[in-house]
């Protein structure tokens, strides 16, 4: 990383004055931001419409892409993998179901996703490096937070992910990658802000979601700012004491106050709640677990996603059964919550969140620290 100004966190304004304090015209902003954002170029020598002067200007002043990209995989389903190391110069190995490159050091690497499906491109990222939530059954939170991404770093995934081969554009974006997106709040917000721009990706703010554990106050200050994004809980339990066993910060958050900050954030911007639950079996998967859950879902007006776990080398939960899936989801629909079964998406490529990113820590035949 450098100390230079990321191209993908400024706005056309925050570029015009600095391509002037260089003794470019004004307008070199807006050819930029269109070769950037409209032909998906980066490079400075390849904007054929700018002086050589202002290229090697550009070349030297600014930071178009930031870190590198050092593994790059592809599921049978069509769902590809970054693993972006931000310590590395801007480029990297991309090898598409290559074995994964020794390296010793993850405190810098973050991992983004792109999901296919008919009609849409969903571009899954994240916010931070690591996570400071450390949930039980996840990857990302097992070796702490390591840092925040800058709004640049986290536009960048979007329009990475982008380029790659069979997308040509990202239509929806989720924060379900890396990190607590609602800890990193000015960041994330910012560069919501600069996915939305309609100078920049143009992503409709309602096909903008960001998923938290849950932090009431942030989620009111979202709830304020004029973004009608889609917002996620990752409830994945159906009572504070099975919450707090799975997720370290349910220790200082009830599902109550979840439920009223919920609320609020319908009451202020109109959109309904998803609530996120992952299915572990025999933790969370059973008959009074979904009663229980039914009822937190009615009192949110909430939606309810289930996800079948995807196992993580080295802890100990256990992907349920499907019997046991439809079981869970027949109820909740029995109370009458609108409830969706999300698809298994990249499997044979570790594409759950932080996965890649360990299995550089610990190879397969190892066991990871719980």
């Amino acid at each position: 990383m450098t100390d230079r100004p990321h191209l993908f966190e400024l706005t056309p304004g925050a570029l015009r004055d600095l391509v002037a304090s260089w003794g470019m015209p004004r307008f070199r902003a807006d050819q930029v931001l269109e070769w950037v954002y409209r032909h998906g170029v980066a490079d400075p020598a390849a904007m054929t419409n700018l002086s050589r002067r202002d290229r090697d200007t550009l070349r030297d002043r600014l930071t178009f892409v930031d870190g590198g990209v050092i593994q790059r995989q592809e599921a049978t389903d069509g769902v590809q993998k970054l693993l972006i190391d931000w310590s590395l110069e801007a480029g990297g190995p991309s090898n598409a179901g290559a074995a994964l490159p020794v390296l010793g050091d993850t405190a810098s690497q973050t991992e983004c996703v792109m999901i296919p499906a008919p009609g849409r491109r969903t571009a899954c990222i994240s916010s931070q490096v690591g996570c400071p939530v450390g949930c039980r059954f996840c990857a990302s939170g097992l070796g702490g937070l390591d840092g925040n991404l800058t709004a640049g770093q986290i536009v960048q995934q979007v329009w990475q992910l982008a380029r790659l081969p069979g997308v040509e554009r990202i239509s929806n974006v989720v924060f379900m990658g890396m990190g607590e997106p609602l800890s990193n709040y000015e960041n994330v917000t910012r560069a919501i802000r600069i996915l939305n721009a309609d100078w920049g990706p143009a992503i409709a703010a309602r096909r903008i979601t960001l998923s938290t554990v849950g932090l009431p106050a942030q989620v009111r200050r979202l709830a304020e700012l004029d973004l009608p994004i889609t917002l996620a809980v990752s409830l994945h339990a159906p009572n504070d004491e099975i919450r707090r066993r799975i997720i370290p910060w349910a220790e200082f958050v009830t599902i109550e106050q979840l439920v009223d900050a919920g609320r609020f954030y319908f009451d202020r911007t109109g959109r309904e709640v998803t609530l996120e639950y992952i299915l572990l079996a025999g933790v969370n998967d059973q008959p009074g677990h979904a009663h229980e859950l039914a009822g937190v879902a009615r009192r949110l007006r909430s939606n309810v996603n289930l996800i079948r776990y995807n196992e993580v080398n080295g802890l100990p939960f256990e992907r349920p059964e499907d019997d046991d899936v439809h079981r869970f989801q027949a109820i909740l629909r029995s109370r009458g919550v609108n409830i969706h079964i999300r698809a298994s998406r990249g499997r044979d490529i570790a594409a759950a969140c932080g996965q890649l990113r360990h299995e550089h820590r610990h190879p397969r035949d190892e066991k990871a620290p719980i």
